[in-house]
């Protein structure tokens, strides 16, 4: 009786101390959410030391598209952040402009938050033309290196003097389409983003449909129509840091031809081949893609 009498005084006392006591946090103290202006908050992922790597996505992405890039990097000593644009995956969708100066604006304000210095910037087929255009309206601030991922840049849109690219009448289609059929077209994504179709896996296929589906539709026209609008080659020579150009030799929806145009406009350039990939080189070469974008952060 004496033993259990001690036993169970022991366990009270001890369950006492351990209630007392305070919990430490799990958490490392990141954001998920920062707000860039009243009412506006963006969604981010925030994992890893180091070297800070800021990743934007493409249309109609989200900062979830980076998936197999987030781990892969902070593994290798880099502080990576994935920044969500607004109207798109879990960022707000606040009714107003969807343009390259408010996705420019909300970026700084990102940076700034989180006070981030001398990061690699990398932006995938319309995140390229984002960050192309943030560099230049900001003058690299924040920034010390560029990483162009089958940019939808320098122009997007045929022009007189530009003839690659989408035509008149193909960009008036699918910006039409955005409003009409969205699902469907989101779907035919599916074929059209490896290199051959079933490059990748239908279950890739359907985890990035997935994403795609998740943005505001509203957010999905303004920002094509505000791309569609967008000519970056007057903005090129502007660009002195350097800059890394990765693209995919079989992209179908960016042809290569862009990453060409985008070396001979920026003077400190380089181009990444992906031979075997087409407008999803993150996922078609993955290992290369981050084993390329690591060299390119640590020279």
């Amino acid at each position: 009786m004496k033993a259990i009498i001690l036993f169970t005084a022991a366990t009270i006392i001890s369950v006492s101390l351990f209630a007392q006591g305070k919990r430490v946090p799990a958490s490392a103290g990141r954001q998920e959410f920062i707000e860039v202006e009243k009412n506006v908050k963006l969604h981010v992922t925030d994992i890893g030391e180091g070297q800070p790597v800021v990743l934007i996505h493409g249309w109609p992405l989200s900062d979830a598209m980076y998936e197999y890039q987030y781990q892969a990097l902070a593994q290798r000593g880099f502080r990576v952040i994935g920044i969500t644009l607004r109207g798109f995956g879990k960022s707000d969708r606040p009714y107003g402009k969807y343009d390259f100066d408010v996705f420019s604006d909300d970026i700084k304000v990102v940076l700034e938050e989180l006070k981030i210095q001398r990061a690699v910037l990398g932006g995938f087929s319309m995140g390229g033309a984002v960050v192309l255009h943030y560099v230049t309206k900001y003058n690299a601030a924040h920034v010390s290196k560029l990483a162009l991922f089958a940019a939808a840049a320098p122009s997007w849109k045929k022009r007189d003097d530009f003839p690659y690219g989408i035509s008149d009448a193909d960009a008036e289609g699918l910006i039409k389409a955005t409003m009409t059929s969205r699902q469907d077209l989101i779907a035919s994504f599916g074929a059209a983003f490896p290199a051959k179709e079933g490059g990748i896996s239908k279950n890739v296929e359907k985890w990035l449909e997935s994403i795609n589906l998740e943005a505001w539709p509203y957010a999905i026209t303004q920002s094509i129509t505000a791309l569609r609008d967008l000519d970056l080659r007057p903005a090129l020579p502007k660009i002195k840091i350097p800059v890394a150009i990765f693209h995919g030799t079989q992209d179908k929806l960016c042809n290569f031809v862009f990453a060409e145009e985008l070396q001979k406009g920026i003077k400190n350039s380089y181009i990444v081949k992906f031979e075997n990939s087409g407008h999803a080189l993150f996922v078609e070469e993955a290992e290369k893609f981050n084993t390329e974008l690591e060299k390119f952060a640590k020279k």
